[in-house]
């Protein structure tokens, strides 16, 4: 599993502000289906009722909410940076501004895991976090996280 496979160049934005971590929800879920093809009626209900068992406000401003979704079948994500910071309950109460939502079939099993593992390697990393929260280019976005993985392998 990699990020190129994970992360199409669409599939990356930048926002100015959002409202609430609902709106937020509802954003990475539009954004879903424009980038790949989700209902994003199904994704944000998926979303809301992942949120609902704990916040995946991970820390140092990053979120990474998650859902299985029938009908899909492949793993995808989208990425959002946030230029004003949203409250999200994330674990250490800090707003949040990168926020990376991921989709899975709802029979992936360990391809769940593995991708939830990546996303959250790389977006603990402080240098790929700060370069992200330096450049507003949503193509830019996409070199460094698909970018990133390339480094942290070799």
């Amino acid at each position: 599993m990699n990020f190129t496979d994970l992360l199409k160049p669409g599939a990356v934005k930048v926002v100015s502000a959002v409202s609430s971590k609902k709106r937020l929800m509802h954003d990475v879920a539009d954004l879903a289906e424009t980038a790949c093809g989700l209902d994003a009626a199904a994704a944000v209900d998926a979303l809301l009722e992942r949120e609902a068992l704990g916040p995946t406000g991970v820390g140092k401003g990053v979120a990474l909410p998650h859902a299985r979704l029938a009908g899909l079948t492949e793993v995808a994500g989208v990425f959002i940076c946030l230029e004003t910071p949203v409250e999200f309950g994330a674990v250490d109460r800090q707003p949040v501004d990168l926020v990376f939502g991921l989709f899975a079939p709802e029979d992936a099993g360990v391809d769940h895991l593995k991708a939830l593992a990546l996303v959250s390697r790389t977006l603990r990393d402080a240098s790929i976090c700060a370069k992200l929260r330096a450049n507003p280019d949503a193509s830019k976005l996409h070199a460094i996280l698909t970018e990133a993985q390339t480094t942290q392998a070799a």
